[in-house]
């Protein structure tokens, strides 16, 4: 999965290096017609959270199970100029979490929420005069909370993390103010979990989880 989505945001900076230059030329040019942009966007979108993980366990070894999230989410894009904004995202998601084919079999370590805020920055430009893919980059700090423990474990601990994340998308305008949404991003997200189980297993056991969350979102956006 994460070989697929780098060579997919190559290929968006293949595209984006094509146009960048046309991308300004049609600012300049909008810039001398007076036609303003806004500054301003507001996204709702359903997002879906798919876990790409994989974890070096202590001890009895095996790897994570991380399960699926689909959730709403909010996000502000301010623009500096017509092709270079911001974007902050807000939204938090819940994963069952387990443990696969390690020296005492499969465990169940109960669930987890992640509130992972993100700031990125794009760069948007116009296929069309409706159509505007972008790309992004940018950094995402990931915070664990709500944690269940399972049957097994007394307590799970999870170490919260900055990530980079990768970025790319498309606004398809409906009107002047209003649009569709299409995104996704990839977050190399790690983190260190210690799984208290003391009570049944008489050991604590430490994991490098690698998450590597790829969300992919589709929503509806105003600009103001």
């Amino acid at each position: 999965m994460k070989k697929i989505i780098v060579t997919l945001f190559i290929a968006f900076l293949a595209v984006f290096n094509g146009n960048a230059q046309e991308g300004i030329s049609m600012t300049s040019i909008s810039t001398k017609s007076g036609n303003d942009f806004h500054k301003w966007q507001i996204r709702v979108r359903g997002i879906l959270v798919t876990p790409d993980d994989k974890a070096s366990i202590e001890g009895i070894g095996g790897t994570t199970d991380l399960g699926l999230s689909f959730m709403p989410e909010l996000d502000f894009t301010y623009f500096f100029t017509k092709n270079f904004a911001a974007e902050l995202v807000l939204a938090t998601t819940n994963h069952d979490v387990g443990v696969t084919n390690t020296a005492v079999g499969d465990i169940d370590l109960g669930d987890v929420w992640l509130l992972p805020p993100t700031l990125s920055f794009q760069y948007h430009w116009n296929v069309e005069e409706s159509i505007r893919p972008y790309i992004g980059t940018g950094l995402n700090y990931t915070i664990f909370y709500g944690e269940g423990y399972g049957q097994i474990a007394d307590k799970v601990n999870y170490e919260n993390e900055f990530s980079p994340v990768i970025q790319f998308g498309m606004d398809f305008d409906l009107n002047d103010r209003w649009f569709i949404n299409l995104d996704a991003k990839y977050l190399f997200l790690n983190t260190d979990v210690e799984v208290d189980a003391s009570s049944r297993l008489g050991a604590v056991v430490n994991a490098d989880v690698d998450i590597n969350p790829f969300i992919a979102g589709i929503g509806v956006g105003v600009k103001l």
